[in-house]
């Protein structure tokens, strides 16, 4: 298949794109508020605003010390978390153009995403705390079992573009988009999304059980980069999502990358629904359901998506 031509964009629109994930991360904090106020009887209005209110709470806050702390490793697996949801994002095509044409941008975004293990592994083991060692652990045992699954799931479209690079991915999908043949990909990877966000069924590491796990010793920014990279994870796995499953920029009416925005933020609400619809999930548990169930089922994927493309 011959490449897609895309255009590179310039340093400005680099800080544009990091601005707009910052808005989506916003976004999503706020729909989480309002979220929270519906279950407990609040008022949406009022949910809207506790993701300001909370920002500048936590901006005001003094940070927390603990004894014999890693406090360079602390404060790198706090802070980068931002700093790989933004890396996620460079191989994202807006329509037309994207920060960074890399020709295995698929294996990219997946590299990004273990470097997740790392940083949220950092968050834990820096604090010198018992129980947000305890949250680590939890994380990286989640992570053993969601990896696999969400590296085929990625693998599915690759293979049916015949390409790593993810302009050319969402450009093969001119006809039907890969979602609509490819669902328990797209399904294993939103899982994926869920679960290096440490969020929703895959939150223990940051459980109540654990006083808070990974974030029982973080405060003021420290504890706001946590929860702000958290969002941003969310928001650059759905903007992922959709040049590899939603068909790109493909729509009518509107321009490329504004289809591109509507896709990622759709999916985006959706995944932040997400936490209040689905229980927490134990690690010992969904290590069986990984091994035994999901990574059967996309390797199934996998074949089928396969047997096509030879065939076609």
């Amino acid at each position: 298949m011959s490449d897609t031509v895309v255009t590179t964009a310039s340093g400005a629109w680099a800080v544009a794109a990091a601005l707009m994930l910052g808005a989506a991360a916003l976004g999503a904090a706020s729909l989480d508020g309002v979220l929270t106020a519906r279950s407990t009887g609040g008022s949406a209005r009022g949910g809207a605003r506790m993701a300001l209110a909370e920002t500048a709470r936590l901006m005001r806050q003094r940070r927390r010390t603990t004894v014999s702390a890693d406090t360079l490793l602390w404060r790198i697996g706090g802070g980068g978390l931002l700093v790989a949801a933004l890396l996620m994002i460079v191989v994202v095509p807006f329509g037309s153009w994207t920060l960074a044409d890399l020709a295995v941008g698929v294996v990219w975004f997946n590299a990004m995403d273990v470097l997740v293990w790392a940083l949220v592994w950092l968050s834990g083991w820096g604090a010198n705390s018992a129980y947000a060692l305890v949250g680590a652990y939890r994380f990286l045992a989640h992570a053993l079992a969601y990896e696999l699954p969400l590296m085929f799931a990625l693998t599915a479209p690759a293979v049916a573009a015949s390409s790593l690079r993810v302009a050319d991915v969402a450009a093969a999908q001119d006809d039907v988009w890969f979602v609509v043949w490819m669902p328990v990909a797209f399904a294993v990877y939103c899982l994926g999304i869920v679960a290096f966000s440490v969020w929703g069924p895959f939150a223990p590491a940051t459980g109540a059980d654990v006083a808070g796990g990974v974030l029982v010793e973080a405060s003021g920014v420290d504890r706001l980069l946590v929860l702000a990279g958290r969002y941003a994870l969310l928001a650059a796995g759905a903007a992922f999502a959709t040049p590899m499953f939603l068909g790109g920029g493909a729509g009518p009416l509107l321009p490329d990358w504004a289809w591109v925005l509507v896709k990622a933020l759709v999916l985006l609400g959706g995944l932040v629904a997400v936490r209040r619809r689905l229980p927490a999930i134990r690690p010992d548990r969904f290590v069986e359901v990984g091994w035994l169930v999901l990574l059967p089922a996309v390797l199934l994927q996998v074949l089928v998506v396969s047997v096509i493309v030879v065939r076609s």
